[in-house]
């Protein structure tokens, strides 16, 4: 996902960690009724000057046209579980946006959720799209989700200052969907005055912490807006439901693809071919990885699921490959779709999407590399060069990361060992709470993307059964974009449904 960058806060974290005494630990969201006391243990701690707490620092107001921005950093926990002398300490970056002139005005908060895991909230440079619409009536905080943006990144330069995979793996285990519900509570507490409630807002991935933040902390919740990220709930491992209603999403896709862009069949069986004949088995990247046949069928995860990502991949490999400015040179593939390649997978910039995208599915289950073994299940289906042979269409894979990504990859080769112990880690505590869910009380309005690729509609419907007064949007106007594509449409009918302008009947 496209992220762009606002003025550099004024503010040194690293000074401001180093300055701070150990923070009043929180317990971990699997205590409800501990969470709860908590809220009411932190709601003076609040009212009194969260600005000059230990624990919370704030910067002063700048602009971007038409907004007025403020910055918050908080010193929490690593782990929430830990005693409080014992837990590590990390920084998790906040941005608070209103519209001009309404600085000083009591509004209601919304916390907006980021789509991942692993990417930062997006950088506002000027009021538009849905934000504008949140702050016609909100107070929006934009949140860095711990270990991304300015929340204690995790890089690729960062993480190596772990040198044992195995320290690494148990440091990355804290940052799911829990700690970041602990993370958005401990902010609350803080900043919202009186402790009081909040409407958040989750985007895919933001949406399956909405669903945990439901489960876990609902007292802090004023309404729930979800838009393409209601999660599968059930217990276990639940990513090999995922990934076989992925393959099916992205099949149909491919062949979406082909329809529009049928040239593109054979440019893409052409592509395959010139890999595998290649020396290696595929070309240099330029971060120094390797592009293979099942490489670059990847092209799938940007290129299929969003508005607009047809038309971009198809330009992007009509560029595939070089001109011939010389008779009788080797064919051979450009420097801009390689690069191309490379920026779209992004994990250079955001590598822990590739690191936590199958444990988000797990509660007291290992994955096991669930979608390399579902995918596996079909092979000949997804074999690229055997299809290139036959002259089929080379399908393309969607939202999946595999073990061999940690060899081609450049970037991500130092974290192989690191992958694998998560992908074999089965005692991943719970991220929901069905009977919490059953339960629940809160006012939530989902928009479930009826051919979403990302986040399957079928099994979105299966666990909107089980969260009590949900009001679930079913549309296929949009993909699994449309709130970034439908400027404040979707957002604006999300708040319709829940303040009465969309009534039941």
């Amino acid at each position: 996902m496209p992220i762009l960058h606002a003025p550099p806060s004024s503010i040194n974290p690293l000074r401001f960690l180093s300055l701070l005494p150990r923070p009043t630990a929180l317990p971990t969201l699997r205590s409800p009724p501990t969470v709860i006391r908590l809220v009411r243990r932190f709601a003076s701690m609040a009212n009194s000057s969260a600005a000059a707490s230990p624990e919370h620092v704030a910067g002063d107001w700048y602009s971007v046209p038409e907004l007025r921005l403020r910055d918050h950093r908080f010193a929490v926990p690593l782990d929430y579980s830990a005693d409080r002398n014992a837990s590590q300490r990390i920084s998790v970056f906040a941005r608070e946006v209103v519209a001009v002139g309404k600085e000083e005005q009591q509004l209601p908060y919304l916390l907006f959720l980021q789509g991942g895991p692993g990417f930062e909230s997006p950088r506002p440079t000027e009021s538009s799209g849905w934000l504008l619409r949140a702050c016609e009536e909100f107070r929006v905080i934009l949140m860095d989700q711990r270990g991304t943006g300015l929340s204690t990144s995790l890089t690729v330069s960062s993480m190596l200052q772990i040198k044992s995979a195995e320290n690494l793996a148990n440091y990355l285990i804290h940052f799911r969907a829990d700690n970041i519900v602990n993370d958005a509570e401990f902010i609350r507490v803080r900043l919202v005055p009186d402790a009081g409630p909040w409407t958040i807002l989750g985007q895919s991935f933001g949406g399956f912490c909405a669903v945990t933040y439901l489960s876990f902390a609902p007292q802090g919740l004023k309404q729930v807006l979800i838009t393409g990220g209601i999660p599968p709930i059930a217990n276990g491992c639940t990513a090999d439901i995922v990934y076989k209603a992925g393959i099916e999403s992205v099949t149909v896709q491919s062949e979406k693809y082909y329809k529009r862009y049928p040239q593109d069949a054979e440019v893409v069986r052409e592509v395959v071919k010139y890999l595998a004949e290649s020396e290696g088995g595929g070309v240099i990247l330029p971060s120094g990885g390797i592009l293979t046949p099942r490489g670059f069928q990847t092209l799938g995860l940007s290129g299929l699921g969003f508005s607009a990502s047809f038309e971009r991949l198809h330009y992007m490999l009509e560029r595939v490959w070089d001109p011939v400015l010389v008779p009788g040179a080797s064919k051979q593939m450009s420097y801009f779709f390689l690069k191309a390649f490379e920026n779209w997978l992004g994990f250079d910039t955001n590598p822990l999407y590739a690191l936590l995208h199958e444990p988000i599915y797990c509660q007291g289950a290992s994955s096991e590399w669930s979608a390399h073994r579902v995918i596996g299940e079909d092979e000949s289906k997804f074999d690229a060069v055997e299809a290139a042979k036959e002259g089929r269409p080379v399908l393309f894979t969607g939202e999946m990361i595999f073990p061999w990504m940690f060899d081609e990859i450049h970037v991500l080769k130092p974290f192989k060992e690191a992958a694998q112990i998560l992908a074999e880690k089965k005692d991943w505590p719970p991220l929901y709470d069905v009977t919490a869910l059953n339960n629940n009380k809160v006012p939530v309005a989902a928009a479930v993307y009826y051919e979403d690729m990302y986040v399957n509609f079928k099994l979105s419907m299966e666990t909107a059964s089980q969260i009590a007064g949900i009001r679930p949007w079913i549309t296929n106007e949009y993909m699994h974009s449309g709130l970034r594509d439908a400027g404040g449409r979707v957002l604006e009918h999300l708040l319709g449904m829940l303040n009465g302008k969309k009534p039941l009947f």
